[in-house]
């Protein structure tokens, strides 16, 4: 491994699987307009987002959010969320992220940017898509958010938005073994 100012991070322990999502957006009602997120109301796409969530992550997995989980609840409404939602949670910020979402009981940890390994696999996490990062010439992949499956990607760099992986979380397995960027609304393979 090589160094890093931000240490790096073993994530993943036996039998727990680690998931990486972001751009929720719960209570935020331009994602149905902006994204055009295929829900009637925000109401049905906050049900259907903890829904899917759910399907997938377990009570003792590790969900990495990279930032924009919630805009608009108020502090309890976030609080609300993150207790629905299953998993140990941790939160990378993202532009969307008040105080509310920062100071919300449920994350584990909350912070601007991480480096982690996942099976072997060294991690840049960040909310922001990099044009160049640390360990990008090592093999370090770099997953973030922010831009909804819109932007292009480089060479081992993912969007793990919602709006690229059917509204659900996405293990690190899946991202990989996926060659070409997902379309939007994938059935993702869990």
């Amino acid at each position: 491994m090589y160094p890093s100012p931000y240490g790096t991070q073993q994530l993943g322990k036996a039998g727990v699987t680690v998931f990486f999502t972001s751009d929720t957006h719960f209570g935020d009602p331009r994602v149905l307009r902006i994204d055009r997120r295929p829900f009637s109301s925000l109401a049905e796409h906050d049900a259907e987002l903890i829904a899917r969530w759910n399907e997938v992550v377990d009570p003792t997995d590790e969900v990495w959010h990279l930032g924009d989980f919630a805009l608009g609840p108020p502090p309890d409404r976030i609080a609300e969320l993150l207790m629905q939602l299953n998993g140990v949670k941790r939160l990378i910020i993202g532009n969307n992220d008040g105080p509310a979402t920062l100071r919300a009981p449920g994350w584990e940890s909350v912070q601007h940017y991480a480096e982690a390994v996942v099976d072997g696999t060294p991690l840049v996490l960040c909310h922001y898509p990099f044009r160049t990062w640390n360990g990008m010439g090592r093999g370090r992949v770099d997953l973030h958010g922010h831009s909804h499956g819109k932007l292009k990607p480089q060479t081992r760099q993912y969007d793990v938005g919602v709006d690229v992986w059917d509204y659900r979380p996405v293990t690190l397995e899946t991202i990989l073994s996926t060659r070409r960027r997902p379309s939007k609304n994938i059935k993702s393979k869990f």
